[in-house]
């Protein structure tokens, strides 16, 4: 399967890696649903920016920490799609603080956004890639999970954990013929990277022998090379790709 005609879910999509990921594989010809929580303008700036497209686009507000809401959300897109052919699961916050000071809901927050959502969306999609015997599943993690990040352990702990989720059900979903792998980007320039202190920036970028940020193009086209199995072949599953600019070299 090519991206083209597929039905794909993207969590998250209506700014920064999410966005990118959502137009492209619009432009690729995919129909793309995403989730928002609560910035509809923002997903309606996608919603504009992919009428030119050759794919189609809808969104949905989702809450991806409840579950009853995300179920019902792959109910609509099944009733109205009738099956789903990729999932990527993008949708990630950021509460920065040393664990010292770190309240408990800014650990929560992290954990049930990141982590949970994941866990959510996926299985809730997976029954219906099951009952067809394919599809690919994608997680959207950082290298704040592989080398963590002073001052990020509630994140680093959450895209850490995507790494088991992700050799876990690569495993269990093998034999129905559904690849299960994720991305692990460095610091990607999004409205999430630029709140952070300056000295933060310039400390992330000091092991990056590139010497800059990942651009979310960048990420989202990792993604869909990996959602496209005329690229992306079914023996590559259960693997992690960092896309850090060489900094775990």
């Amino acid at each position: 399967m090519s991206v083209e005609g597929k039905n794909i879910i993207v969590s998250g999509g209506s700014r920064g890696i999410g966005k990118a990921i959502v137009l492209l594989l619009a432009e690729e010809g995919a129909n793309v649903a995403f989730t928002y929580l609560n910035n509809e303008d923002a997903a309606n700036k996608v919603l504009s920016e992919s009428q030119s497209l050759k794919g189609s686009v809808k969104d949905y507000q989702v809450d991806i920490r409840n579950q009853q809401q995300v179920k019902k959300f792959i109910s609509e897109v099944v009733a109205e799609w009738k099956c789903i052919d990729v999932v990527v699961n993008n949708a990630g916050i950021r509460k920065d603080k040393t664990m010292a000071f770190m309240s408990a809901e800014e650990w929560n927050d992290v954990i049930d956004t990141n982590l949970s959502g994941a866990f959510y969306l996926t299985q809730a999609s997976i029954f219906h890639m099951l009952k067809k015997k394919s599809g690919r599943v994608i997680f959207v993690s950082s290298i704040s999970g592989i080398f963590g990040i002073a001052g990020q352990v509630n994140y680093s702990s959450a895209k850490a954990a995507l790494f088991g989720m992700t050799h876990s059900l690569a495993k269990e979903v093998a034999p129905y013929g559904i690849c299960v792998n994720a991305v692990a980007p460095g610091g990607v320039y999004t409205d999430m990277v630029s709140s952070m202190d300056e000295k933060d920036k310039e400390r992330l970028l000091q092991g990056v022998p590139l010497g800059r940020m990942c651009r979310t193009d960048e990420v989202a086209s990792v993604v869909k090379f990996l959602a496209d199995s005329d690229l992306s072949p079914e023996y590559l599953t259960g693997t992690v790709i960092p896309l850090d600019g060489g900094m775990g070299l």
